[in-house]
């Protein structure tokens, strides 16, 4: 059986895939389809767009991270009753975890996934030359299915006629449609203020029009014939869910704590977990039913005026922590467990001060990249001798002492002590996949029965 899915990729800089991923997710919507979304790799923010526009929950689907069984595996769940599939690539077409092979890149996504791929290519200042372009992405490996080109910041319509004879000729593939160079499609602030804004629907107009502007000048008709692919069958039982347990967890989630990888949330729940939301955002206390927390990622220095001055909130998840509730607390959850914030305009606040020490934001990224993590005797979430892999993103500096270290994480630049761990409270600067170790999520059910049992 066939179905429509492709992966969406860029040669680079300047090329906008999000732009085109949410324009061709309202297009295909308003020609009737059912479209799902994916995005390569870990980002937060670009998942959050799809997600806005389709109105089903994006998922991230990493061939680093996890297995190529467990990426097939979400992709046939996530779609099964959709029409049309589009996975966002990562950076460029064949960037990955390492310059020198294709692993965790949207190439071997596409593979994994058996995905016709369509190329968006950056014309601005080419003529022929573009053809040279799309034909080393072609010969850099015979294993993607690359079918289709669409060519991006275009001057004219007289440039894009031109760029597109060069390319069909010279590569054999069709060019599906163009943008302009001087198109009005800036996405909106992807950082600050972006959760609320979606959530209120203040981008829907900019959703449209997108949207419009992309069925004026991209084929749908020939896109859709191009991008046939095998459906995908469900394997293996990692997200069957078990019977329910008498366990629940509470999760932060707000415009200020948001980043969730929803296959994460997912594996709670197949572990028999019961989820509780809650809000710090808006004083919201801990659930009092919750045997264990969750606080992710997400804004807190955009908010942390209203954080500081949430004393239920505050107070409750104090009492939750020293009550030894088991807790992970991401990046964003890490910072409000410290002592305070500092904004980038200089002004302190006071948060949770669960964790010694405090954070500051500064204009530099502070840290990037994928992280294998190695965890610590005591660390009820990733023991002694337990692996799993996660990200590293933000742009604020912790100052104090890891007195005792949560784990211990290797990047590109080796390896490192950090994070936070006392009285069954995980913190620290990475985010975790738990699909890179579903043994993690077994970790946190017992230890949360265990606080549950007095054990």
């Amino acid at each position: 059986m066939k179905t429509n899915r492709f992966v969406l990729a860029g040669t680079g800089s300047g090329v906008g895939k999000t732009t085109f991923t949410i324009g061709l997710m309202k297009a295909l919507q308003e020609k009737g389809k059912i479209v799902q979304g994916f995005k390569c790799g870990p980002d937060y923010i670009d998942p959050t767009y799809h997600t806005a526009v389709t109105g089903r929950v994006s998922r991230n689907i990493d061939s680093w991270m996890f297995s190529h069984e467990a990426v097939r595996d979400i992709v046939a769940r996530a779609s099964k009753d959709a029409e049309v599939s589009i996975i966002e690539g990562v950076m460029g077409f064949y960037d990955g975890k390492s310059p020198l092979s294709d692993a965790g890149s949207a190439a071997e996504i596409s593979v994994v996934t058996e995905s016709p791929v369509i190329l968006i290519v950056n014309c601005a200042s080419m003529a022929r030359s573009v053809a040279a372009v799309v034909k080393g992405f072609q010969l850099l490996s015979d294993k993607p299915n690359i079918v289709g080109v669409i060519a991006n910041q275009v001057g004219s319509v007289g440039h894009y006629e031109i760029a597109k004879a060069a390319i069909e000729q010279e590569c054999g593939i069709p060019v599906i449609g163009y943008l302009k160079r001087e198109a009005d499609i800036d996405i909106p602030s992807r950082h600050l203020g972006l959760i609320p804004a979606i959530e209120r629907g203040e981008l829907d107009t900019f959703f449209d029009k997108l949207g419009a502007l992309m069925a004026e000048t991209i084929d749908l008709e020939l896109l859709l014939a191009l991008t046939k692919a095998p459906a995908l069958e469900e394997i293996g039982n990692l997200f069957v869910e078990e019977p329910k347990k008498d366990v629940c967890i509470a999760v932060a989630k707000d415009a200020a704590f948001n980043f969730y990888y929803e296959e994460n949330l997912a594996l709670l729940r197949a572990k028999g977990a019961t989820l509780q939301f809650f809000s710090p955002l808006a004083n919201e206390p801990v659930p009092t039913e919750a045997d264990g927390l969750y606080i992710g990622g997400g804004f807190p220095e955009e908010f942390a005026q209203t954080l500081a001055q949430n004393d239920v909130a505050k107070q409750s998840i104090r009492d939750a922590i020293n009550k030894g509730l088991p807790t992970l607390a991401e990046c964003g959850g890490f910072m409000y467990c410290t002592e305070a914030i500092t904004n980038s305009s200089g002004e302190r606040y006071e948060m949770l001060g669960v964790v010694p020490g405090e954070v500051a934001m500064q204009t530099k990224l502070a840290a990037l990249g994928y992280r294998e993590i190695f965890g610590t005797e005591g660390n009820f979430l990733i023991g002694a001798n337990e692996e799993a892999k996660g990200h590293e993103f933000h742009y604020s500096k912790y100052s104090g002492e890891h007195l005792t270290p949560a784990y211990e994480t290797k990047g590109r630049f080796g390896k490192k002590q950090e994070g936070y761990n006392m009285n069954n409270l995980v913190a620290g600067y990475t985010h975790f996949h738990f699909v890179s170790n579903p043994q993690l999520v077994d970790n946190w059910m017992t230890a949360c029965k265990k606080v549950k049992n007095g054990d």
